[in-house]
């Protein structure tokens, strides 16, 4: 039982980085129509300049001033370059963000190097939120912290006590992706901001005419966009590995999250997160293949049968191509995405 509860909570993790990654993508396309190709680059960005402002003065001002770097060279090259290129239409837009992602890629690795970093978190966030006990005889407990190595260790032969920590990290990058949505939810839906927001995206001519400068609407929303980008950079990086190579690990997979959420979906972009998130990581745990389960199964496969490389591949080797499976399932039966309202 404790595998279970240990591997959902880390698939919702996951799942919950992919989102605080992909509410930013997501706020940027339903906002401006823009599918920008460099956000996973402001991901990495922003791991980094929050590993330089932590050696500084610490890891919780690097959290808000990370982001706020972030946010704001996100504004400036949608003020100088973006904006630019926005009356060409799309292909002009994903060409320039797409040249973007490599120029930060390239002034990362001239920067800080080609290794990874260590990117430690504070203190009070090293080590296990809480650990769950599996006891043979009292059952599944809680203990909140690291449990002692004595309660874990089974004097008896006949005991089995398995303890499963759960990190502190991932525990706080929940709880921040949980709060963002709230608040970005909020600030859509319940706020004047939120109103003068969507309404730029749809009747700019009216907006304007009510004294909204428009072009700085889209550029402070590509910079908050942006923004949400470093913040997860610094959360995963500081839970994961601070690395040239992070940009391109999830890259591609946020995309995927967009799309089969809904294009422009903030509440559809949350649901594939965690849907993505829970896949993935049971896919990982449950490492079974074909030849496994049927020899579970009872059932006799050939010589011939069990020398074929499908029937030995593994759940866990096929983890990563499953989100894209994923897409192509969403993209043939529900082209819109699971709570999207437009095509595509």
């Amino acid at each position: 039982m404790e595998f279970f509860i240990i591997s959902m909570l880390n698939g919702l993790s996951y799942g919950l980085l992919l989102f605080l990654l992909s509410s930013g993508l997501t706020l940027i396309f339903s906002m401006m129509g823009v599918l920008n190709f460099a956000h996973a680059s402001f991901y990495m960005l922003g791991a980094y300049v929050g590993y330089t402002v932590s050696r500084w003065v610490g890891f919780w001002p690097a959290l808000i001033i990370a982001p706020l770097v972030v946010g704001a060279i996100g504004a400036v090259f949608e003020r100088l370059c973006l904006r630019r290129v926005h009356k060409f239409g799309h292909v002009p837009e994903l060409l320039i963000t797409f040249g973007l992602s490599y120029v930060i890629l390239e002034l990362v690795q001239l920067i800080w190097g080609r290794i990874a970093l260590e990117f430690r978190p504070p203190e009070v966030l090293q080590g296990p939120a809480f650990t769950l006990i599996n006891h043979s005889v009292n059952g599944l407990s809680v203990m909140w912290g690291a449990a002692p190595s004595e309660m874990c260790a089974a004097t008896d032969a006949a005991l089995r006590i398995v303890c499963s920590p759960f990190p502190a990290t991932r525990g706080f990058m929940m709880l921040v992706a949980l709060v963002m949505l709230v608040a970005v939810w909020l600030l859509l839906t319940r706020t004047r901001i939120g109103l003068v927001i969507q309404s730029a995206l749809t009747h700019p001519e009216a907006v304007e005419a009510l004294g909204h400068n428009v072009p700085r609407i889209f550029m402070l929303v590509f910079g908050a966009g942006a923004a949400l980008a470093g913040l997860a950079g610094v959360i995963g990086g500081s839970t994961y590995l601070t690395e040239p190579a992070m940009a391109a690990t999830v890259g591609s997979v946020i995309f995927v999250v967009v799309v089969v959420g809904g294009m422009g979906s903030l509440s559809g972009a949350f649901l594939a997160s965690v849907l993505i998130g829970v896949i993935q990581t049971f896919a990982v745990a449950f490492d079974f293949s074909v030849a496994t389960v049927a020899q579970q199964m009872g059932v006799q496969l050939g010589d011939a049968a069990l020398n074929n490389s499908f029937v030995k591949l593994t759940l866990s080797q096929v983890a990563p191509i499953l989100p894209y499976l994923f897409l192509v399932l969403i993209l043939i039966f529900r082209p819109k995405g699971l709570l999207g309202t437009r095509e595509g």
